[in-house]
């Protein structure tokens, strides 16, 4: 239409508009204008960048805090296509179990399963249970995988057992084999599901034609298998992961660790990024684990990014703030600034800091990040770490090292490069208990997917691609407006 009664004028501003004044601003601090719909909000496609080299299916990224992610967290998150980073307030030997955790929760076959002999006792099993969360263990006649079958543990057949008794030998309790139920190696999973529900067992050994143990399939794993098809998964098929690290050289046996264990990727956790410390833990990285990707950070600045990116850095983590920190910027124009610079360079920004629902993480990626780390809306979670109880009625999770003398006890958390202050993370007290992170994210993926939708933007990487072109048009907000806005109650 070319007829002056249909010519629009022009409205709003460009990012670079919106940013270019000495201002900082807050994703609080402007609004993004509307685009045309011409599709279905599930149509938007949440793909995007985490690294260099890794993709992820949902652009979402749990906090490496002690109040938060932890294997069962990490493994939540990669179920729902995005990625936990396991925090490094604890042991590196902690740490790496926890990895393992995730790793070893592959959706449908287990090719790795903890297996113990005949001789091995109930303690044994116990201690397997508490530090990878075994449900049942097989028992081959040498204890490791390969071996022959003898017969499987499971909680039924120790559960009742005194004390006294976790010394008997495996051989005595356990299920034997011509009791089992077993599959040869190679079953698809359609006739996995099947012999499953027929035989009403919760796990299938799998054996060759010798009856060696092969692998193990999970009636839990099968389930999970149908319920979450994008899921976030390495090239063995095992679910992604990441491990937080300090940047200091007394972290290579934590970084050996957990690289061995099989950390898709380090978080390099400081305050402040842009050090001596942090460059050359990046080059040693990538010298000494080539397969482990690096992200990089906290920066806030380009400056702070080149230094990083020329180190070898695969991903810029973006955020300072919070609490008593002297230098810092707002969240809105650090995402900004840091993936406008890094863009030119193919590395990822991952906005940390001020993501309290769908409308502020469609911000975050609308001014330029790849992803958003969440924090605090995950904590109190089931699957974050903590310990329920009840008060006053009302079901309540205290955080493990959530107060700062907790944290302190266990050290790291939150530094400098270099620091041994050990500034520990979390939230003091206790939280609300929040429900399942499953309950959860399925409505923060919709919403951000019909904030895109809301746009015009079918993809996030379309999204991007309209804020740097010009397309996408902002607008500054008055406190008057933020204080109007916020009475709906609505994550902004």
């Amino acid at each position: 239409i070319t007829s002056p009664l249909f010519s629009v004028p022009e409205d709003g501003l460009s990012a670079q508009q919106l940013f270019s004044t000495s201002d900082g601003l807050t994703y609080s601090d402007f609004l993004i204008l509307p685009g045309f719909i011409d599709f279905a909000a599930e149509e938007v496609d949440l793909t995007s960048a985490l690294t260099k080299e890794i993709t992820l299916n949902t652009p979402l990224v749990s906090a490496p805090m002690d109040n938060v992610t932890e294997a069962d967290m990490a493994i939540a998150m990669a179920l729902m296509g995005g990625i936990g980073i396991i925090h490094h307030n604890c042991s590196p030997e902690f740490q790496a179990s926890q990895v393992l955790k995730v790793k070893q929760f592959q959706q449908g076959c287990i090719r790795d399963p903890a297996v113990l002999s005949p001789t091995h006792t109930v303690r044994d099993v116990l201690e397997l249970q508490r530090l990878r969360g075994c449900k049942g263990v097989p028992v081959t006649q040498s204890g490791t995988i390969g071996g022959r079958l003898q017969g499987i543990v499971t909680h039924r057949d120790i559960d009742f057992m005194a004390e006294g008794q976790h010394g008997t030998p495996l051989g005595q309790v356990m299920t034997k084999r011509e009791e089992l139920v077993v599959a040869p190696a190679g079953v698809t999973i359609q006739e996995a599901n099947a012999i499953l529900q027929r035989s009403k067992k919760g796990q299938l050994p799998l054996v060759n034609s010798r009856d060696e143990l092969v692998a193990v399939m999970s009636r839990s794993d099968l389930r999970k298998c149908r319920r979450y098809g994008a899921s976030s998964r390495d090239h063995r098929e095992r679910l992604r992961c990441g491990a937080a690290i300090l940047a200091s050289s007394s972290e290579n046996k934590r970084l050996q660790m957990v690289a061995e264990a099989g950390a898709d990727l380090v978080v390099l956790d400081s305050v402040q990024g842009n050090s001596v410390s942090q460059l050359s833990m990046i080059r040693h990285i990538k010298q000494r684990h080539p397969n482990v990707q690096v992200v990089a950070g906290s920066v806030v600045t380009a400056a702070q990014a080149r230094n990083l990116i020329e180190a070898g850095a695969d991903a810029l983590r973006v955020g300072m703030g919070g609490g008593d920190v002297p230098c810092s910027r707002p969240p809105g124009t650090a995402v900004y600034t840091v993936a406008n610079y890094a863009r030119r360079f193919g590395v990822p920004v991952i906005a940390d800091g001020g993501i309290r629902g769908a409308g502020t993480a469609v911000k975050a990626m609308a001014v330029g990040a790849d992803t958003v780390m969440l924090g605090s809306v995950l904590s109190g979670t089931t699957e974050a770490p903590g310990q329920l109880f009840f008060s006053d009625g009302v079901q309540a999770k205290k955080p493990r090292g959530g107060a700062a003398m907790d944290g302190n006890q266990m050290g790291g958390g939150g530094q400098h490069d270099g620091d041994k202050s050990n500034m520990a993370p979390g939230v003091p007290g206790s939280l609300q208990d929040k429900g399942s992170v499953h309950n959860f994210l399925p409505y923060l993926i919709a919403g951000i997917q019909h904030g895109c939708q809301d746009l015009g933007a079918r993809s996030l990487n379309a999204l991007r691609s309209m804020t740097f072109s010009g397309q996408l048009k902002f607008e500054r907000r008055t406190l008057a407006a933020q204080l109007e806005g916020g009475m709906q109650g609505m994550q902004l």
